[in-house]
């Protein structure tokens, strides 16, 4: 493979939980009874396919003041103590910058918070280039912004892993021609999933490339 692009929340850095536990405040601060079902649906997704999931679970509340209000919490919560890296996600970054495998950032957050969490983890260095679901019209579960992505890092798709955590980014990763590789983090893979491969964790995924398996 030419190419490596990672998701952020939940893959790279261990702050999908937060998002989770945000979305439930938001529902209780807007008086809806929160769905379980919800944080789980709208993972991976940004902008209008982000509120177009909060108006099928919500359908009383205001999405866009319901999304900003998730955003806005979290954001706060990451500007006050950081984003803890996941396991093995230096080691391999690293490794494929050993290899001379081009990588990109390819998340749904905004450019502002990307840029953010990137310098305080001091990740940023290591990716050639980065894009946001701000970037792109149509978010996740469509492959918009994995193929901006392999744009910006001078590879085409089918030469460029896509490493996910969410299903909506899996299939965005499959659409886009990617080898989708799912490292599970909340949510474990639903069955049938069409998905390229299935790790427990990111030192499994260096470790199977280093050995050709992967």
């Amino acid at each position: 493979m030419k190419g490596a692009i990672f998701d952020m929340d939940g893959l790279l850095l261990d702050t999908e939980r937060l998002y989770q536990e945000s979305w439930v405040e938001m529902a209780k601060r807007f008086g809806q009874e929160p769905d379980p079902a919800f944080p789980a649906a709208v993972s991976g997704t940004s902008g209008e396919g982000m509120r177009d999931v909060i108006r099928r679970y919500y359908p009383a509340v205001d999405p866009y003041a319901f999304q900003a209000g998730c955003i806005a919490r979290v954001d706060g919560i990451l500007d006050s103590r950081g984003a803890p890296e996941k396991p093995g996600a230096r080691e391999l970054l690293e490794y494929f910058r050993g290899c001379g495998v081009r990588t990109a950032l390819a998340s749904s957050s905004g450019l502002e918070r990307i840029r953010s969490n990137l310098r305080q983890t001091g990740l940023e260095a290591l990716f050639d280039a980065v894009a946001s679901g701000q970037e792109v019209r149509r978010g996740k579960p469509e492959p918009d912004i994995f193929l901006l992505a392999a744009e910006r890092i001078g590879c085409p798709p089918e030469e460029c892993y896509v490493f996910e955590d969410s299903v909506n980014g899996i299939r965005a990763g499959m659409a886009a021609g990617c080898a989708a590789v799912m490292v599970p983090d909340l949510v474990p893979p639903p069955e049938g999933l069409a998905v390229h491969r299935v790790c427990a964790s990111l030192t499994e995924v260096r470790e199977l490339i280093g050995k050709g398996l992967l």
